[in-house]
């Protein structure tokens, strides 16, 4: 298997960009689109366990869009193949840190999406 093929690499980084500018900007359906509408999907939050594409979008749909700015620090994507990834980084919000890690996998019909993601917070 074929593990950090450069191209595929940057395939994921873009999408994990989108993903972040999204994030920042409270952009809700760019959000929900980039996680797969699927009833395996999952999101474990800090405070939330979220079992499904339905849930994960409710969530996104009612959160405030105040104070969601930060800083990303030791940003890691390895890709597996051509079609499997995962994404982690740290990130800096209002003076906490956390952690926040993503599953991606490329879809034929649907291209690079979220079908596992856990964020938590340090100390």
């Amino acid at each position: 298997m074929d593990v950090d093929l450069p191209e595929v690499v940057a395939e994921v980084r873009a999408a994990f960009a989108e993903y972040e500018r999204a994030l920042v900007t409270n952009d809700v359906p760019v959000l929900q689109a980039l996680f797969r509408r699927d009833a395996r999907t999952l999101r474990y939050g800090p405070a939330e366990c979220l079992y499904g594409w339905e849930a994960i979008a409710a969530f996104r749909s009612g959160r405030s869009p105040v104070g969601l700015e930060r800083e990303l620090e030791n940003t890691v994507v390895t890709t597996y193949g051509r079609d499997f990834a995962v994404a982690n980084t740290e990130f800096l919000r209002a003076g906490k840190r956390g952690r926040q890690s993503q599953t991606w996998v490329r879809f034929p019909d649907e291209g690079w999406r979220i079908v596992a993601a856990h964020v938590s917070l340090m100390g």
